[in-house]
């Protein structure tokens, strides 16, 4: 599957930049193209600046709005994001069709942190934009909630990842959860930590984009796994993970070439990869809730049988029993079984859910601030005064 990203934002930019150093790894270890072009859109100058792979060139590093911010970015007010955003979209739309390989794009998929001002105001705006004009084309947004001190200490954090998410659930195809504090690592320096969280944000997508690419008859699976199988696949929120586990020679013990324990460690490992891929999902839920889901097998391709096929779509099944599944194999590694799991079109995210009923809390603390007073209602009747930025 053939990706055009477009990260927005500081937070969007660095994750788009890592979208474009795994396509290069893709073209230096597999020979094949994952991303068709990579693009950082943002009001903040020293931002664009940053990045290490996306082309310097003003088509792929865009600076909107800076008539308005003198190139300083919006000071976390996405309303104000928002607004650039819409003023500047032709200007995005035409960096956009540029790109030599815009037609070869299989969806475009939009990343931003829900709790900044120029990310979490456009992304919503733009989406919407791509939607209406490129029609049949997927839209997909990849989300990055707030770390656990931002939520406690910054108000407009919560705020601005309310209006966010209801935003983009109202704009886009699908849209990825990524929750930043699954990744900290206490001891690491903060520089050190965007790195590691960025890295692990992109890493699970490397199989699963690569495989319905693939180019050389020896790694094409005998179920692949492709762009369409993905794309129906993909509705509402959406979360994944990735799970990996080392090969094992096998014993050959007592003159005995197939030893019976190898069997059964083979067969569990399919198993325990799908366990970790679940310990490992972007954001924590309920795989019961999901509707949708897919999981996919890579491995040296004589690692790959019908046992551990069997039982990683058994398990999947066993924990997700609403879900329509599809599934794949692609033959490609050396020593490492991993398995990629998608579970979409969930229909509860506490996570969410508590986002938006914050939110209500400070548009209710405001407005008594003001000497409005709120009627008591229902939490599907309040929901409506989260305000949308489309």
């Amino acid at each position: 599957m053939k990706l055009l990203v477009i990260g927005l934002g500081q937070c969007g930019g660095r994750i788009a930049d890592r979208f474009a150093r795994l396509n290069k790894r893709a073209h230096a270890q597999r020979g094949i193209q994952i991303i068709a072009d990579a693009f950082a859109i943002n009001t903040d100058v020293t931002d664009l600046s940053g990045l290490r792979t996306i082309g310097p060139d003003y088509k792929h590093r865009i600076l909107i709005g800076g008539s308005q911010t003198n190139g300083h970015g919006v000071g976390k007010v996405s309303e104000f994001g928002a607004e650039i955003a819409k003023e500047d979209s032709d200007k995005v739309i035409d960096a956009l069709r540029t790109s030599e390989r815009f037609h070869d794009t299989d969806a475009f998929m939009l990343i931003a942190s829900t709790s900044g001002g120029t990310g979490s105001g456009a992304i919503g705006v733009l989406t919407q934009l791509l939607k209406e004009r490129y029609i049949g084309k997927p839209v997909y947004n990849v989300v990055v909630l707030p770390f656990r001190q931002e939520e406690t200490t910054e108000a407009r954090t919560v705020y601005n990842t309310a209006i966010c998410l209801k935003s983009v659930y109202l704009a886009a195809d699908a849209i990825f959860l990524i929750d930043n504090q699954r990744y900290v690592k206490k001891n690491a320096s903060l520089m050190r930590n965007m790195d590691v969280i960025n890295a692990r944000v992109v890493e699970p997508f490397y199989n699963l984009l690569c495989a319905g690419e693939e180019t050389n008859q020896r790694f094409v699976g005998s179920k692949v796994l492709d762009a369409g199988d993905i794309m129906q696949t993909l509705a509402g929120w959406t979360v994944l993970g990735e799970g990996s586990s080392p090969l094992q020679k096998k014993r050959f013990s007592f003159g005995v070439k197939h030893d019976f324990r190898d069997k059964m460690s083979e067969t569990s490992r399919g198993a325990q990869c799908m366990d970790a891929a679940l310990g490992e999902l972007s954001l924590p839920c309920e795989p019961k809730d999901a509707r949708r889901a897919l999981y996919l097998i890579t491995a040296p391709p004589k690692e790959i049988n019908m046992d551990i096929v069997k039982e990683v779509g058994d398990n999947l099944r066993g924990i997700a029993p609403n879900a329509l599944i599809r599934s794949g194999d692609y033959p490609r590694g050396k020593d490492t079984l991993s398995v990629s799991v998608v579970l979409s079109e969930l229909t509860a995210v506490r996570k969410i859910t508590n986002y938006f009923t914050q939110a209500l809390d400070l548009i209710a603390t405001m407005k008594a601030r003001q000497g409005l007073q709120l009627p008591s209602r229902k939490f599907e009747e309040t929901f409506n005064d989260i305000p949308v930025l489309l």
